[in-house]
C-alpha cells in the first residue's frame, strides 16, 4: 500500500538516500540533487507541507519538494526535485506525489507550479509549456521542458521570468 505524507525531520537521511539513488541514472542530473533538497529545507522558500514522501511497506521510496518562487510579485511554486527509487519507478509513485502536492498547493492558494522536466512525463500531471502563461525561465530551456500548471487563478496576469530560491544557483 502506498502512503503519501508530509516529510518529517527524522526522514531526512532516508530522503537523502532516495534522491541520490533516483538521480544516479537520470538522463539530466548534476549528481547534487540531494544536496539541493538539504539547502532548500534551510531556505526561506521551504514550505514544510509541500515536502512529501511516498511510503510503501513502511519504507520511503519517493520524495517531492515544492518551494516558493516568484514571477514579479506573484508567489508561485517550483517543483524540484521529484525522486523515486529506481526499483520503484514506473509504478505511478511519482504521479501520486505530484497529485497530492497539487492538492495541498491548491488548498494553500498557490496559483502555479513550475517545473523544468521531461516533456513526456509532466504533461501526464497536467503541465503545459509555461510560455502559455507568460512564464519564462531565467536560463536557456526548451519550451517543451519548461512547464507550468495552473492550480488557482493568479491575482494578476503573469508575464515574466521566474525567480527561484538562490539555493538553485548553488547546485
Amino acid at each position: 500500500m502506498l502512503i503519501i505524507r508530509t516529510e518529517k525531520p527524522c526522514d531526512y537521511p532516508k530522503v537523502y538516500d532516495v534522491v541520490t539513488k533516483a538521480f544516479q541514472t537520470a538522463e539530466h542530473s548534476n549528481g547534487k540533487e540531494q544536496d539541493l533538497v538539504n539547502a532548500l529545507r534551510e531556505s526561506p522558500s521551504f514550505i514544510p507541507e509541500l515536502s512529501l514522501v511516498a511510503e510503501q511497506d513502511g519504507s520511503i521510496v519517493g520524495h517531492i519538494l515544492f518551494t516558493k518562487a516568484y514571477i514579479g510579485k506573484e508567489k508561485v511554486l517550483a517543483l524540484a526535485p521529484l525522486s523515486v527509487l529506481p526499483a520503484c519507478q514506473n509504478q505511478g509513485i511519482g504521479q501520486a506525489l505530484i497529485k497530492r502536492g497539487h492538492e495541498i498547493a491548491k488548498s494553500l492558494g498557490y496559483p502555479f507550479s513550475i517545473v523544468l522536466g521531461h516533456a513526456q512525463y509532466y504533461p501526464k500531471a497536467g503541465y503545459v509549456p509555461a510560455s502559455k502563461y507568460g512564464i519564462k525561465p531565467p536560463f536557456e530551456a526548451a519550451d517543451e521542458n519548461f512547464m507550468a500548471i495552473c492550480l488557482n487563478e493568479p491575482s494578476q496576469k503573469l508575464n515574466g521570468i521566474i525567480k527561484y530560491d538562490k539555493a538553485f544557483s548553488l547546485f
